[in-house]
């Protein structure tokens, strides 16, 4: 039998280059965006397939709860969140819409997607979600020079790693599989939409960051970032983290006595 992917944001950049990859792999989909054109294009294009397109806005309330209510009731073999927006600009110019988009689209989105699909995964023994992040996720320590500063989109990035490799210890021995990417700067529409004239810096293809995705969970990386060489990096930084978590007492520690 067929498997069954569902992709968010399927329309463009990656989140179509994880549809096309299904697609060559033979997988029925369900396809996910706001552009209902786009949506009809993919499934006239792929007729040998399954197609459902599901026009759907990830920034509302209801957008998310009907795709939520697809993913509990369909058997979801793999569930790609992959939907997002930027709005990069310091968190004191972010307009009060702009910022609850962002947390709707890439935090709120993803885990109402995931509460409702890795449930019916688990009683199945069987399952995939990988979650689109990004290496903005591990930015948070920059200085000033580092621009633009967006802060709340980094902190919904970062936010996706720690819910990813949190949900991926729940699951653990239950036939589901649970990892998140983590791309640097790919070549889609996603930064131009946003006004912003990337073409100059060197830039992933998106199917390499799909190539890249799919392999890390073959590797069994929870976390995978398609452009770094060394993993010892990431390692380093996860073990630093758990080596902080782990060094917690119930005493003031000194620096902090008067």
């Amino acid at each position: 039998m067929s498997k069954l992917a569902l992709v968010t944001g399927a329309t463009s950049g990656i989140g179509k280059a994880f549809a096309e990859r299904f697609a060559s792999d033979s997988h029925d989909l369900i396809v996910v965006g706001r552009r209902r054109e786009r949506l009809a294009g993919f499934a006239s294009a792929h007729p040998g397939i399954s197609v459902r397109t599901v026009a759907a806005d990830l920034s509302t309330e209801d957008g998310i709860a009907a795709l939520a209510r697809i993913c509990a009731e369909e058997p979801l073999d793999i569930l790609v969140n992959n939907a997002g927006v930027a709005h990069y600009m310091p968190l004191a110019e972010l307009p009060a819409d702009k910022a609850g988009e962002l947390v709707n689209v890439k935090v709120l989105a993803p885990t109402q997607l995931m509460r409702a699909a890795v449930g019916p995964m688990q009683r199945r023994g069987r399952g995939t979600i990988l979650n689109v992040a990004g290496m903005i996720a591990f930015s948070g320590p920059a200085d000033k020079r580092v621009m633009p500063r967006r802060a709340v989109y980094a902190g919904t990035l970062a936010y996706l790693v720690a819910m990813t490799q949190a949900l991926a210890a729940e699951v653990e021995d239950s036939g589901v599989t649970v990892g998140v990417v983590c791309p640097g700067v790919v070549a889609t529409e996603f930064h131009s939409s946003q006004g912003m004239d990337l073409s100059a810096v060197p830039r992933m293809s998106a199917d390499d960051l799909v190539t890249g995705a799919l392999r890390g969970l073959e590797l069994g990386e929870t976390v995978s970032a398609p452009g770094v060489e060394d993993y010892r990096l990431l390692s380093d930084v996860f073990a630093a983290g758990l080596a902080a978590f782990g060094g917690q007492s119930p005493e003031l520690a000194t620096r902090y006595a008067e």
